[in-house]
């Protein structure tokens, strides 16, 4: 059995609390989450949670800014492949927008924007973290707008400031007063911006 150097059981343990935390937030929601239950989760104690993210807080950030990069990751690749127009909208839509995990991440991601309001430092990196992937997909999307002549009916960053309000406000939708097809929704929305 090989040993794990330093830097390896830093990372492992990183990863740990990463999933523990993910996984804690989908189940009790950002606020109602402890740092104790997600480092129990993860078969740590609360100080690794501080030592690796410096609270609960900076958990959340490092979670968010990992799914950002894995949905532009995913993006990058559909839209590379894409032929059509068709293939576009297929990139941007959720494989399935009434996925109760996804409606109860935005429950948690409502939690977190509505506790930072008051906290401005806070605040100000989730602020950056969503900007770093906005723009990301506007350069994506102007990218491969012009190699396939589409025309988006309104200029791509308020497409995209639309786009993400839209599945948001559409899972927490979900959780409280599900719609009959949130996909229909979102696709019709697809298809006016990218005629």
């Amino acid at each position: 059995m090989t040993r794990l150097t330093r830097a390896e059981q830093q990372r492992r343990t990183h990863e740990h609390l990463l999933n523990a935390g993910r996984q804690v937030f989908l189940r009790r929601g950002f606020l109602a989450a402890t740092v104790e239950e997600i480092a129990a989760d993860a078969g740590y104690t609360r100080g690794a949670v501080y030592k690796h993210f410096g609270g609960k807080e900076g958990l959340w950030l490092a979670i968010i800014e990992a799914g950002a990069d894995a949905h532009l990751s995913g993006l990058r690749d559909a839209l590379a492949r894409a032929t059509s127009r068709e293939q576009v909208l297929a990139a941007l839509a959720p494989a399935d927008p009434s996925d109760e995990d996804a409606a109860k991440w935005s429950a948690a991601a409502a939690e977190v924007l509505a506790a930072t309001a008051q906290q401005p430092e806070t605040a100000t990196l989730i602020a950056a973290i969503q900007r770093r992937h906005d723009d990301e997909v506007v350069a994506l999307l102007t990218e491969h707008s012009k190699r396939l002549d589409l025309e988006p009916a309104l200029p791509l960053d308020q497409a995209v400031v639309l786009l993400g309000a839209l599945g948001i406000g559409l899972a927490l939708r979900q959780t409280v007063a599900p719609a009959s097809d949130p996909g229909a929704v979102l696709a019709h929305v697809l298809g006016t911006i990218f005629r």
